[in-house]
């Protein structure tokens, strides 16, 4: 990997990136809590701009400003399936800046641009843009080429992409395109940027919210024009830095070095399980740390937590470990971050809530565990097996799915949920689902995913011209649907963007969508799609898209879905890959 000419540690970065923008006029304002003010809708704070909605909508800022800057410490529970790689983690730090209705889009890209090459030292020559290519809202960002081109970025080496678009964060509320910025990782980057190209990474991305998207969905001139700029400090160390693993900066070695040393095993060897570890780890520093003092617990933020927990503790029987370490890695996180000083005041409570977390689990780990291969006999696992995991194990239903993952094989999950509700008076946002969707969710953007996945069950059957194809794993929550299936080798683009038009055809029909309960033997017979290796009760709930005589989709499932196919919106495909031998993975969202 090309190494730059100025390495940073995450302090220089961020004292390098505060100041910069200080010296241009903007405010700095401190880290918010991870647990948001005011917001119900979601658990955790998720990005810089999460907590300035007020402002970014005309509000006036307490500062009496117009420009801001911060470092944001922030929390994703999204995709957490994908933690374990070399890039993906619970806790990151955004680094941020805005101008709330005061300079537009050639000072923003100007600064950004000034910055990441003349002060960060990245060479021009690893250096690559995206823009917005434009759609039927709004059009093509010349504007933003221009101005990149006029800084000495060549034409080759920026990409219009219909993906660069931001928003509303709701149904209505400021958006428009965004402008990323990539450096290429490999040896010698190539006279042409190819976003497919792996070796070219994101690092920075700055939102130019030019419009406001009305109750009526039309896409009009936002009175306040924004620019939002997010960076992340781990990826942008690591570029620094000359490593493709952010497990191995500053941010995350101490670490990794004392569960090497607690497990007596080698990091190299053991890469996915350390950090898994190791984030889940920090995560839960960082809210035991929390203003707001949150404890493990079964419900809301506090049963994000417990996850969190449990799931390191997990993974350390995997290393072997057998004595207590989860506070012992959590201390080598506060000199990591020296800045936030709600760690230090609050390091006793910490190491405190750790401790008690890992003695009740590990009281009833081993047990669980060999109940759960007990159970795990059957191809099926019961929802009230599965509940007596939680109830009498402290099993989280996300721990029972992986464990039965790993053994392919399958959990009842709607047996579980209804257990779960007669035992337990929570909330949806509160529980698993705001985590990976693992309990009952009806939300409304969770019934047009959950329709979209049928959807595209059957489109890749019709686009790629294989009946063969099955389902073989999903997963839904508010943000995005995946979905896994057989196939054998990559899909090309030509190939996602018929599958994209096939899919937003059946939405346009504005076609039905009916349920019927049926035996299991007669939903089979009529056609019905099933998962692979599913077991299914003997009486079922079918649904149907389109008319009944000859529908489009017909599906096993349990629901939630839309009553008609015009409820969904623009489906939008926006990663594929592989995940095993002969099974591929989509993820995708709907606009």
């Amino acid at each position: 990997m090309v190494k730059v000419k100025t390495p940073k540690t995450r302090q220089e970065l961020i004292k390098l990136f505060v100041d910069f923008y200080k010296d241009k006029n903007h405010k700095h304002i401190p880290s918010s809590s991870l647990i948001p003010e005011n917001d119900p809708t979601v658990l955790f704070t998720t990005a810089g701009m999460h907590p300035l909605v007020p402002y970014l909508t005309g509000t006036p800022h307490p500062l009496k400003t117009k420009r801001l800057v911060n470092v944001q410490k922030c929390i994703r529970t999204v995709d957490i399936d994908e933690v374990g790689d070399k890039t993906h983690h619970t806790f990151f730090e955004m680094l941020g800046k805005w101008s709330l209705g005061d300079y537009w889009k050639e000072e923003a890209i100007k600064n950004t641009l000034e910055f990441q090459t003349q002060f960060l030292g990245i060479p021009l020559e690893n250096y690559a843009v995206t823009c917005f290519a434009g759609n039927k809202d709004a059009p093509k960002d010349t504007e933003s080429q221009k101005i990149w081109l006029s800084l000495g970025i060549p034409k080759s080496r920026i990409a219009f992409l219909k993906d660069n678009w931001w928003g509303p964060a709701g149904n209505t509320g400021p958006c428009g395109p965004d402008t990323e910025q990539f450096f290429y990782t490999g040896e010698k980057a190539p006279k042409s940027f190819d976003p497919e190209d792996d070796k070219w990474v994101e690092f920075g991305n700055d939102v130019l919210m030019q419009y406001i998207k009305s109750p009526s969905g039309k896409y009009l001139k936002a009175p306040q024009q924004n620019i939002d700029f997010g960076g992340g400090v781990e990826r942008t160390l690591a570029i620094l830095n000359g490593l493709d693993d952010h497990y191995q900066t500053s941010v995350f070695l101490p670490m990794i070095k004392e569960i090497e040393s607690i497990s007596k095993k080698p990091y190299k060897k053991n890469e996915k399980v350390m950090r898994i570890i190791a984030d889940h780890i920090k995560a839960a520093t960082f809210i035991l740390g929390d203003e707001k003092s949150i404890s493990p617990s079964n419900e809301g933020q506090g049963y994000v937590l417990r996850r969190l927990i449990r799931r390191a503790i997990r993974y350390g029987k995997l290393l072997g470990i057998d004595e207590p370490f989860i506070s012992k890695v959590a201390k080598t996180v506060l000199p990591i971050y020296p800045d936030y000083q709600e760690l230090k005041r609050n390091h006793k409570f910490i190491v405190e809530q750790l401790d008690l977390e890992e003695q009740r689990f590990s009281q009833t780990l081993e047990k669980g565990l060999s109940m759960f291969n007990k159970l795990s006999s059957d191809s099926l696992i019961s929802g009230k097996e599965a509940f007596l995991l939680f109830q009498s194990y402290g099993f989280p239903i996300e721990m029972t799915e992986e464990l039965a993952n790993e053994k392919s094989i399958s959990i009842d999950l709607e047996e579980y949920n209804k257990e779960f509700k007669k035992h337990q008076d929570l909330s949806r946002t509160s529980s698993a689902g705001q985590f990976k969707s693992g309990l009952a969710d009806d939300s409304e953007a969770t019934k047009k995913l959950h329709t979209a996945t049928h959807l595209l069950n059957q489109a890749l059957r019709v686009v790629l011209k294989n009946k063969d194809i099955k389902q073989k794993g999903s997963n839904i929550n508010p943000e995005r649907l995946r979905f896994d299936f057989n196939f054998e080798r990559k899909l090309t683009n030509e190939e996602k963007s018929k599958i994209e038009l096939e899919i937003n055809r059946q939405i346009k029909k504005a076609l039905k969508v009916t349920m019927s309960e049926m035996p299991l033997k007669s939903a089979l017979s009529s056609g019905a799609q099933a998962e692979f290796g599913a077991k299914y009760p003997d009486i079922v709930s079918v649904y149907t898209i389109g008319p009944e005589a000859k529908p489009y989709s017909k599906e096993i499932c349990t629901g939630p879905h839309v009553e008609n196919t015009s409820e969904i919106g623009k489906f939008k495909i926006k990663k594929e890959e592989s995940v095993a031998a002969g099974i591929r993975r989509i993820k995708a969202v709907v606009e």
